[in-house]
C-alpha cells in the first residue's frame, strides 16, 4: 500500500546538546549576543518605523543559529555581525515571512519535484528533488519554492540536529536549471544558510550533466564540495556514500547514511512505498509544519522567549511535551481497556 505523507520526526531521546565552547569562543560569542540583545538595538540602513526587530526575527537569532554565522565567518565577530544583520534584511527583502506562503508556492509543487521524506542516520531531514518532475518555467517562484521547502525542512529538525540531507535524482532524462538560477541558489544557501546542507546525495548523474556541475563548481565553497556526494551505492542494507562502506558495513558500522525504511522506493530502492499525490501531501506538509513552528515559539516563549536561546532547549520541550502527550493517551487507552474487561 502506498504511503502520501512524511515520516514523524525522530526522538532521538539519546540526542546530545550543544558542547561546551571554548574560553575566547564564548568571548567572542557574547559579542555577537550582546549586540543582537541591546534593548535598543535596531537594523541599520533601514527605516525607523521598521528598524526593530519582530518575534519571528529574535526567534531565528538562537544560541545556534550566532554560532553557525561565528564559524562561517572562522570566528571573526564583527564579520558574523555583519553578515546575521545582511540576512536578517534579505529574509525581509526575500519575503520568508509574509510573501513566501504555502500558497503563493504551491503552484510549484504540484507533480513533486520537491518534497521532504524521511532523516537520515544522523536525524537530518531528506529533501528530495527530482528535476525530471520540473512543472514551471523558471521565474522567481521557482527559487521561492526552494527556500520554502529548505524553511520546512528547518522546522522539521529534531533536537541537535541543524542541517539537511538533499536528495537529488537525475533519472527520467532529467535537466539542469540555468547557470543562473543555479547560481543564485549557491548564493543563498551559502550565504544565508550557512552550515545548513550536511549531505547533498545525486543519484543517477549521467554524463552529459557532469559538464554542468563542472560549471558551477566554481561557485561552490570547498566546504559545501567535501558535502557532495555523486552516485552514491544503494543496496538492501541501505544507502552508503561508497562502495567500500557498503561492503563493509555491518550491524555496528556507522558508514551508512540512509537506512532502507527511511527511503522512499522509487529512484532510491528504500522500503517506503511513497507516491507523492499533492493534495494529501501538501495539506499535511503546510499542517505538520505549521504546528510545530506554533510550538516551537510557545515553547521559545516560556523559556524567555530572547535573542540566543537554544534550539535545543526549544526542540526538547516540544518533544517532551509530545511525549507526554503520547504516555498520556496510551494510559487513557490502557483504562478504557481494564473498565470494559
Amino acid at each position: 500500500m502506498s504511503i502520501h505523507i512524511s515520516l514523524p520526526i525522530p526522538t532521538h531521546p539519546e540526542a546530545s546538546s550543544p558542547s561546551a565552547l571554548s574560553e575566547k569562543e564564548q568571548a567572542l560569542y557574547d559579542v555577537v549576543l550582546e549586540h543582537f540583545s541591546a534593548a535598543d538595538y535596531t537594523l541599520p540602513d533601514v527605516n525607523k518605523e521598521k528598524a526593530a526587530l519582530v518575534v519571528d526575527e529574535k526567534f531565528w537569532l538562537s544560541y545556534e543559529c550566532l554560532l553557525r554565522f561565528l564559524r562561517a565567518t572562522k570566528w571573526d565577530s564583527n564579520e558574523a555581525i555583519k553578515r546575521l544583520e545582511d540576512t536578517l534584511k534579505w529574509r525581509r527583502d526575500f519575503g520568508i515571512y509574509d510573501t513566501i506562503t504555502p500558497q503563493h508556492v504551491e503552484p510549484e509543487a504540484t507533480t513533486g519535484k520537491e518534497f521532504l521524506f524521511g532523516y537520515d542516520t544522523r536525524g537530518r531531514p531528506a529533501l528530495y528533488m527530482c528535476p525530471s518532475k520540473q512543472n514551471t518555467e523558471e521565474s522567481p517562484r521557482q527559487i521561492h519554492y526552494t527556500v520554502w521547502m529548505l524553511e520546512r525542512g528547518i522546522d522539521l529538525m529534531g533536537p541537535g540536529v541543524e542541517t539537511l540531507a538533499l536528495m537529488i535524482d537525475y533519472a527520467d532524462k532529467a535537466k539542469n536549471p540555468s547557470i543562473g538560477t543555479a547560481r543564485t541558489v549557491l548564493n543563498i544557501l551559502q550565504t544565508h544558510y550557512p552550515e545548513r546542507l550536511g549531505l547533498a546525495l545525486i543519484a543517477h548523474l549521467p554524463w552529459l550533466l557532469h559538464a554542468f556541475y563542472k560549471l558551477i563548481t566554481p561557485f561552490i565553497d570547498p566546504l559545501t564540495r567535501l558535502k557532495m556526494v555523486f552516485n552514491p551505492v544503494i543496496t538492501n542494507n541501505g544507502l552508503f556514500r561508497t562502495a567500500v562502506d557498503a561492503e563493509a558495513w555491518s550491524a555496528n558500522s556507522e558508514s551508512r547514511v540512509f537506512e532502507p525504511d527511511q527511503l522512499v522506493q522509487e529512484g532510491w530502492n528504500g522500503s517506503q512505498p511513497f507516491v507523492y499525490s499533492h493534495t494529501i501531501y501538501w495539506e499535511a506538509l503546510v499542517k505538520l509544519c505549521e504546528e510545530r513552528r506554533s510550538r516551537m515559539v510557545a515553547a521559545w516563549h516560556c523559556i524567555g522567549g530572547k535573542v540566543g536561546t537554544k534550539e535545543w532547549e526549544v526542540k526538547i520541550a516540544v518533544r517532551d511535551e509530545a511525549m507526554n502527550v503520547q504516555v498520556d493517551a496510551e494510559n487513557v487507552l490502557a483504562k478504557n481497556d481494564q473498565l470494559q474487561s
